[in-house]
């Protein structure tokens, strides 16, 4: 530890206020963190301390109070201002953007700094171990938390916030940070340290500072203070045993399992009786954690695993739960939570059944239960109909936990580090209801890399190394200390060859093997290169027309109006959009077109025309935009309206077709270089400047970061507003490009032409593999996309198809992308 604690305060936040829906969350906290300082903030789940963070780092309005950053007001600044004034944090739900690459958010957060070289140092002064390439999306919980302060960390900042940095850390990776923390204490760094953890605080910090119920209870220095104290004043009573008394005596086996293998443990052997709570322990990554999620279900595995004389199912989640297997995941917001459903919603949803008649469920019975376990754990919210998102993340733990209650099926309950981020108050509880839930008769075995907690909860401790159990300690054996030397000490190495053999690529499922090039967003394209090449050939070999010069010139003209519209939707679904008014604004564009490009019409007047048109689609990009994000319409409900008033402002214009476009003009729009058009080569080059500017640029992290997590994108410094309307406002310019090339098609103002553009772009951009709930994508693909839309329009000509097969075709093409896009990058992750 430093003794520097004189040194002047760096981060000070006077009388800060913040309600909630008419509940106080602060109530004029002032807290101050010194140069050179690591301070810790204690407090019970809901006690306001990430709120208080997060209203110093930016990311949250206080309804009232002073903040000051080094000395000068910081109210009102962003994430990215208070960023760069020299305040850093890492949050406790992780503000990382799942879809973009770890090089890509460190990126986003430090764009100043960005080089290889460094990220990679940046990484590992925190250990983390994450690859610069992986997505997000695809790494453990652990390493998305050493991202996080590995990112925090990078901005040498004046003021680090660490919100619970070690809730999913084991011991050596919190060694590690730890030795990092105190570094920057010496190098004059404030820190401000929230852990629900006192052992750290002893271990780490000078000062500590207590909130409770949203107020200061207490701030001393750390020797100045005793445990006891600390436990009182976070949970406002004085605090008894934390651990409830073990079994007196193991019932029956519930759980055996024998010679349980996959890649990442091998030959287990286990039986949990009734009455007993069975730990896992072993450093992170040593094969545990994937133990218990192959009894879940959530993973394959060979040998055998029974719960009560029922074979369990390795790799089926369903088989799992109907047996009576409960699962806890330590990753809640990714595989616990139901983030857009209630508190109720997510309590029950294990439990449907119970609590329904004929299919029909009790509202009656359902609250009542909800209730009763939301008093009995003492989940803060508001009411049982609440988000869940809207809870602290001790009290979402508290959530899940309920839902394993709510089961009357539980015959098995699998916990994976069932109190992290949980309070010391609500830890004793958790304790108290997982011994009562083994009591009942049911297994409960457990992973913590807590060994404190698996001293003091467990009956009998499994400890695991390089994918197996290297040591069994029972009863009296069960301390901190023979744990921490079974974890530190095995020189046991995982036998590879006896995990079974790895099968041979071609062996693998299609859908697998899809799933390894799906990590990536240029599988589409290539497939659809595959698939165009090999349509041109077939019809080609049916109709000798179908590659001669003038289909190929009028064929990749159309491509290009198709390929511009769709670039501007690739532009608005990556941000998690739509816009279904490209269509009719590219009819509007050709009705404009056709009042001023015609002939014997001055080059004044033609300029004119152009500049209206590009007006009109601007205004109608921000219209758009200022819907979905100010007025908060749905997109599809927004750019819908916009639809429909564009198609009756064209028809206004033009009931019927008339203006004929000068043919100076279609000419020049109309060019060629040999058989192809010259507008087709220039969707070409736009397609791979705004690929390269999606993956390297600003701009384009900021619209995938939208599209993927846009809490997690605003506090990496994203303006959210500025970013939804410029995709907009690009989507409508896009359809202008668009609009101009149909005006040299049709030659005459027509109001209907546009509308079956929306359909095409869409599936264009669906079809080159782009998320249809955003986040991921490509220009290159949406290219390739309207290729083959327009290709397949085509061939029924040539192949003398019904009309009727053009609308066939783009559907089933639509439904297999978008099914085998999906299940390929779910299986990836």
């Amino acid at each position: 530890m430093t003794g520097t604690a004189q040194r002047g305060p760096v981060l000070r936040l006077a009388d800060v206020r913040k309600s909630f829906d008419g509940v106080d969350a602060l109530k004029g906290v002032t807290f101050e963190a010194r140069a050179g300082e690591i301070h810790a903030l204690l407090g019970e789940n809901g006690a306001g301390k990430s709120t208080l963070m997060a209203i110093a780092a930016g990311s949250l309005e206080p309804d009232g109070g002073l903040i000051e950053l080094r000395g000068e007001p910081a109210g009102g600044a962003s994430p990215l201002a208070v960023r760069q004034r020299g305040l850093s944090i890492a949050y406790q739900h992780p503000a990382l953007v799942p879809d973009l690459t770890v090089a890509e958010n460190i990126a986003m957060w430090l764009p100043e700094r960005w080089d290889e070289g460094w990220a990679r140092s940046q990484l590992a002064r925190v250990g983390c171990t994450a690859g610069l390439g992986q997505r997000v999306a695809s790494l453990s919980v652990v390493q998305r938390q050493l991202l996080e302060v590995a990112k925090a960390v990078a901005a040498d900042p004046a003021v680090l916030i660490l919100d619970e940095p070690t809730a999913s850390l084991g011991a050596e990776e919190t060694a590690t940070l730890f030795a990092e923390l105190r570094r920057m204490a010496a190098a004059g760094v404030a820190v401000v340290y929230i852990t629900h953890r006192l052992a750290e605080v002893r271990e780490l910090c000078q000062r500590v500072t207590v909130l409770r119920d949203g107020a200061v209870r207490g701030s001393f220095g750390v020797a100045e203070v005793d445990d006891g104290r600390l436990l009182e004043l976070i949970v406002g009573r004085a605090v008894t045993a934390e651990f409830p008394p073990k079994a007196a005596a193991v019932k029956e086996p519930v759980l055996v399992v024998e010679n349980f293998s996959n890649r990442a443990f091998h030959d287990v052997a286990l039986t949990a009786a009734a009455g007993e709570i069975v730990g896992l322990a072993g450093i992170v990554g040593n094969g545990q954690a994937e133990f218990l999620r192959a009894l879940a279900g959530l993973a394959h595995a060979t040998g055998r695993a029974e719960l009560r004389g029922t074979r369990l199912r390795p790799g089926r989640p369903d088989a799992a739960l109907d047996a009576g297997v409960v699962y806890l995941s330590s990753d809640r917001l990714g595989e616990g939570l139901f983030g857009t459903l209630s508190v109720r919603e997510n309590a029950l949803v294990s439990a449907l059944g119970q609590f329904s008649r004929l299919g029909v469920v009790r509202p009656r019975a359902e609250a009542r239960a909800v209730e009763e376990q939301r008093t009995a754990l003492a989940i803060k919210a508001p009411s049982a109909d609440a988000n869940v998102l809207s809870l602290s993340g001790g009290n979402q733990q508290k959530v899940l936990l309920a839902r394993a209650l709510l089961n009357q099926r539980a015959a098995l309950l699998l916990a994976e580090e069932p109190t992290q981020g949980v309070d010391v108050g609500a830890r004793a509880e958790i304790y108290r209801i997982l011994r009562q839930v083994a009591a009942a008769g049911a297994g409960v075995v457990i992973v913590s890399s807590d060994t404190r907690e698996l001293e003091g909860l467990c009956d009998r401790v499994l400890v695991f190394s390089s994918g197996q159990v290297v040591t069994e300690l029972r009863g009296a054996e069960v301390t901190e200390d023979a744990i921490a030397h079974a974890m530190l000490t095995s020189t046991r190495r995982r036998r590879q060859a006896e995990a079974g053999p790895a099968r041979p690529l071609l062996a693998r499922p299609l859908l697998a093997r899809l799933g390894h090039a799906a990590r990536g967003d240029h599988v589409a394209p290539a497939v659809l290169a595959v698939a165009i090449v090999a349509l041109a050939v077939y019809t080609q070999g049916h109709n000798s027309r179908f590659l001669s010069t003038f289909n190929l010139t009028s064929l990749t003209v159309l491509i290009a109006a198709t390929a511009f519209i769709s670039f501007g939707q690739e532009c608005v679904i990556v941000t998690g959009g739509i816009d279904l008014s490209v269509g009719p604004l590219a009819g509007l564009v050709v009705v404009i077109g056709s009042f001023f490009e015609n002939s014997g019409h001055s080059a004044v007047v033609d300029i004119a025309g152009f500049g209206i048109m590009i007006g009109a689609c601007a205004a109608v990009g921000m219209l758009n935009g200022s819907m979905v994000r100010f007025a908060r319409f749905t997109p599809i409900v927004a750019t819908l309206v916009t639809y429909i008033a564009l198609q009756g402002v064209s028809l206004v214009l033009r009931p019927f077709q008339g203006g004929y476009i000068s043919f100076s003009i279609i000419n020049a729009i109309n060019r060629t270089a040999g058989p192809v058009a010259i507008a087709f080569i220039v969707a070409v080059v736009v397609a791979v400047v705004m690929e390269r500017a999606l993956r390297r640029s600003r701009w384009g992290r900021s619209l995938r970061a939208i599209g993927s997590d846009p809490a997690a994108a605003f506090r990496l410094g994203v303006r959210p507003g500025v970013t939804v309307i410029g995709a907009y406002v690009a989507s409508s310019l896009f359809a202008c490009a668009g609009g101009v090339l149909l005006m040299a098609q049709i030659g005459v103002g027509d109001p209907t032409q546009g509308v079956n553009y929306t359909l095409a772009s869409v599936t264009a951009v669906v079809l080159g593999g782009t998320s249809i709930f955003g986040g991921r994508g490509s220009f290159i693909g949406a290219l390739f996309g309207a290729i083959l839309v327009e290709q397949l329009l085509n061939v029924t000509t040539f192949l003398q198809l019904s009309q009727a097969w053009q609308y066939w075709f783009q559907g089933v093409l639509v439904m297999a992308a978008v099914g085998i896009y999906t299940q390929a990058r779910t299986r990836s992750s």
